[in-house]
């Protein structure tokens, strides 16, 4: 397995720079920010939405709502974290505050004094990050499947449910394992990582084969779950307590929070009570019979929701 401490090479370009349903044109590039080059799809003319993916995934799981938001009339724009997809694999720079700083700035790098942030997942746990660290630059926060940081602690810590459902994070902790296990048998894993947390709406086996061919690009497995080893590392050193103090800030952007009703890995429970870091509106969407992947499992329903509400000017109703 290749040194993760050694970015990677430009990964084949067949590999992540896909196109998306539709017969909508995306445009693939990098910009630099934060002290490295990321990989972003775009298309669309208009306000910018900044699309964030989440494990075990990159920048495709949103092919989907990149064309809904531009037939809409916004500038949407996937990017791939840093470790995985199309951008570079740095040696260190995983916790959530960098991880945030890496995604604002993204938006300086397009030219914009702000986005509305979509995140799934982990980009969800980013996207309440940068909501609360940098909030000038969040003009709309969005997140599916994923409570808030604080409420994700907590849960993970107290709830013996979730801190079940969750035990992916804890099996994460163990050194080169996981990273063995994630890209064993071609990634034969995230594929049934993928299966087993959707819902009845089954993804297809081209969606599970292209998310298996990203996490084979050398150093992704172990870039991919170091956000993780930082989440639960840090639970009582000093920069972690530090973390979740910050994130007392309450958010103060209009909310949007979404989540699967089936959701096997993240418990509706965990990620309802979120609202109480909100002092915006805040408006809760619970999707009768979806998983942890509700954005690809009914994506004509997510991404209507989506649209409706970052087009509402009262979201608040």
């Amino acid at each position: 397995m290749t040194d993760p401490a050694t970015p990677s090479a430009q990964p084949p370009s067949s590999v992540v720079r896909l196109d998306i349903p539709g017969g909508h044109e995306v445009i693939h590039r990098d910009v630099a920010a934060n002290g490295a080059r990321f990989h972003i799809a775009e298309t669309g003319d208009g306000p910018l939405v900044l699309l964030l993916h989440g494990f075990p995934q990159f920048w495709w799981t949103w092919r989907h709502q990149l064309g809904a938001l531009a037939d809409a009339g916004f500038r949407a724009v996937a990017m791939d974290l840093r470790g995985v997809g199309g951008s570079d694999r740095t040696p260190r720079g995983y916790d959530p505050a960098n991880l945030a700083l890496d995604i604002t700035g993204v938006v300086r790098s397009l030219g914009e004094h702000d986005a509305a942030l979509v995140g799934h997942d982990l980009g969800g746990y980013l996207a309440w990050t940068a909501a609360v660290m940098r909030p000038k630059l969040v003009r709309r926060l969005a997140v599916a499947s994923m409570p808030h940081p604080r409420r994700w602690r907590s849960a993970m810590l107290s709830d013996v449910k979730q801190t079940t459902a969750g035990s992916y994070v804890w099996g994460f902790q163990r050194p080169w394992l996981p990273e063995r296990q994630l890209v064993a048998d071609d990634a034969a894993l995230v594929g049934k990582l993928v299966r087993e947390w959707s819902g009845p709406h089954q993804p297809d086996d081209e969606s599970v084969e292209t998310y298996r061919r990203a996490m084979t690009i050398p150093s992704t497995a172990h870039c991919a779950i170091e956000p993780y080893r930082w989440m639960v590392r840090s639970m009582a050193r000093p920069d972690g307590i530090q973390f979740n103090r910050r994130m007392k800030r309450p958010v103060r952007v209009p909310t949007l929070h979404l989540h699967g009703s089936l959701d096997p890995v993240m418990r509706t429970r965990s990620a309802a009570g979120s609202g109480e870091y909100v002092e915006a509106p805040y408006r809760w969407r619970l999707f009768d019979g979806l998983g942890h992947f509700p954005q690809e499992e009914d994506p004509v329903a997510f991404s209507t929701e989506l649209v409706n509400w970052l087009k509402d000017p009262e979201p608040d109703r």
